[in-house]
């Protein structure tokens, strides 16, 4: 696997990551713990060095799974979690709402800690922005906890880009989260180029489109209640029988390198940045083998020109989510 740094702060992870959100009960059915537990393994066997999670996954209970598969390797691999939603840290019942006070990150830090049974977290995300705390303050906490070495480098997910140039400039900003990928571009307007200009990392996440980009979805594909695909707009039936249109191109070009759609989609979030690191998730070994194949699909100059054009003339019908569900969910 190769690797890649995540902007300028020295932090090297392997090309693409594991989303560790997808063993809990997002999609679906949770993975049990030694399946969940097997596939970490398989992962890092496999060269990824790059593990995401994070309170709110659950909650905890996918830090403690993340945790205990990942200890035997601890010193070889990188592990990024988050904080920012009002979880009661005791109960772990959700009151609504994010909470970044300050006191809170740090409680937060602490039964992070103990939970991955680390002593050090690697990357220290806020989950999303708190618009009751300032975010200089939030940079302060992650600064200190830094200081005291509970905490190596400071994170930032969906935020904007005032948000990012403020807390750098308390704690220098590692990398930042958002969702990016063929199926949600937003990203490309103001959130890349800052990060280009302060040296930020990038770590997109869903960037299969939430496995429509898999080519496995199609206009008859029906979702369990349980699965959250069942209420977001742009998977609901209008809208999903026109972002198919999306596939086709993705697939057409999979065809010509023999690769999977899942790889092109990949190769291509690979090819916009050098400091960019997906992070896939799944709970299936062979989609896991699948996804790190793209790492060895090279897509050229013409194929990136061919893809954006064709991707231009399509407008991705329905919201990315349901509303409310980001400040919720933690999604």
């Amino acid at each position: 696997m190769r690797k890649r740094k995540l902007g300028s702060c020295g932090l090297e992870v392997s090309a693409i990551g594991l989303g560790c959100m997808s063993l809990s009960n997002v999609y679906g059915t949770a993975l049990d713990k030694p399946a969940a537990i097997s596939l970490l393994r398989s992962a890092f066997d496999s060269g990824v060095t790059f593990f995401d999670t994070a309170e709110a996954y659950g909650p905890f209970t996918n830090e403690i799974i993340v945790g205990e598969a990942l200890a035997p390797i601890r010193d070889r691999v990188v592990i990024a979690t988050k904080f920012g939603f009002d979880i009661d840290l005791t109960t772990g019942e959700r009151r609504g709402g994010v909470n970044s006070r300050p006191e809170h990150v740090k409680a937060v830090a602490e039964a992070c800690l103990k939970r991955l049974g680390v002593d050090q977290i690697d990357l220290f995300y806020q989950h999303r922005v708190d618009p009751a705390v300032p975010i200089e303050d939030v940079a302060g906490a992650v600064k200190e906890l830094i200081e005291e070495g509970k905490v190596k480098y400071f994170g930032l997910s969906e935020a904007a880009e005032q948000t990012i140039r403020r807390a750098h400039s308390v704690q220098p900003v590692t990398a930042v989260q958002s969702e990016y990928s063929l199926f949600w571009r937003e990203p490309e307007s103001e959130i890349l180029p800052t990060l280009e200009e302060l040296g930020i990392g990038f770590v997109p996440f869903s960037p299969l489109g939430a496995g429509f980009l898999t080519g496995k979805i199609d206009a008859n594909t029906k979702f369990d209640s349980s699965d959250f695909r069942a209420k977001v707009p742009r998977f609901a039936p209008e809208a999903l029988q026109a972002n198919l249109a999306l596939v086709d191109i993705v697939r057409a070009v999979a065809t010509r390198k023999h690769a999977t759609p899942a790889q092109v989609a990949l190769a291509w979030l690979l090819a916009q940045k050098p400091w960019i690191v997906p992070i896939p998730g799944t709970t299936k070994l062979h989609r896991l083998q699948e996804n790190l194949g793209a790492v060895a699909v090279e897509l050229t100059a013409g194929d990136l020109q061919e893809i954006d054009a064709a991707v231009s003339k399509i407008t991705v019908q329905g919201a990315r989510l349901p509303e409310g569900v980001l400040k919720m969910t933690g999604l």
